[in-house]
């Protein structure tokens, strides 16, 4: 089942210099997949590929300039009011800097209701009690519940993150750079619990990353961009086994490989 399909997605920046000359970018151009339930789709590519920008749109956070943007079949390109509001309770986003995500003035538990508020959603039991679950729910002690997320490690204050995306049951949530600014331990430790949540409740990931290393954990397909188009799309174990695009096979070489059969067969290949 097809749960998101972007469709011909284009986002245009327009500035002016200090004399008005207009000038233009395109920072994504005719960018179409689509996203199935239950699976993380990884879209991966440098700094400046358009990936985040991208991620922007399918979350209604950025309005596209053209194309369209589907959710379970429904037209989203232009929701607004009730329609918008229905879409954000389905889709979700965890941002990359969970600090600057997260309001400092607010105790964790505030934080994992403001959502449930924000809804109107009233969950069996009450919705502090719901805040105590989700915070059991990605590995955190209920107990520090009204701490502030300045009293927590950056792992922890991710997970934090995740627990309000997860407070309105989504179908699909967006992974911005989710676990780049985590140690690598920590990052393994975050991406264990993304996998297992995803295999508890059984929706999709959109998962933005720059380091092919991290998707190959939990990526089910791969979208690799660069200079704002998709250049390459297909299983995870064929991008990365059977690369067929040259700027991709480059990403897997700046890897750090200690598989020495897999270096042999990528030598071959090329």
């Amino acid at each position: 089942m097809t749960l998101l399909r972007a469709e011909s997605l284009t986002k245009r920046f327009v500035s002016r210099g200090p004399l008005g000359a207009r000038s233009e970018f395109t920072a994504v151009d005719q960018v179409s997949f689509e996203v199935r339930l239950g699976e993380t789709l990884a879209v991966v590519g440098e700094s400046g590929s358009g990936k985040s920008t991208t991620a922007r749109m399918i979350a209604k956070l950025m309005d596209p300039t053209g194309g369209t943007l589907e959710f379970e079949g429904e037209d989203v390109t232009h929701a607004t009011g009730a329609a918008l509001s229905r879409f954000r309770s389905n889709v979700q986003v965890v941002f990359q800097d969970p600090f600057s995500s997260l309001n400092p003035r607010h105790t964790v538990e505030r934080i994992l209701m403001a959502p449930l508020v924000y809804q109107g959603i009233a969950p069996k039991g009450s919705r502090r009690e719901h805040a105590k679950e989700l915070m059991e729910r990605v590995g955190l002690n209920p107990d520090h519940s009204l701490r502030y997320p300045a009293q927590f490690s950056g792992g922890q204050a991710q997970r934090i993150g995740i627990a309000r995306a997860l407070a309105v049951n989504p179908r699909l949530v967006i992974c911005d750079e989710a676990v780049s600014a985590l140690d690598v331990s920590v990052q393994a430790q975050v991406i264990e619990l993304l996998r297992r949540l995803q295999k508890e409740s059984g929706f999709s990931y959109v998962f933005i990353a720059h380091d092919l290393a991290v998707v190959r954990q939990i990526a089910h397909r791969v979208a690799v961009m660069s200079k704002g188009r998709i250049v390459e799309l297909g299983p995870a174990a064929q991008v990365f086994g059977d690369p067929q695009d040259e700027y991709t096979r480059t990403l897997l070489a700046a890897i750090p490989r200690i598989d020495p059969e897999w270096d042999r067969r990528r030598r071959e290949r090329s």
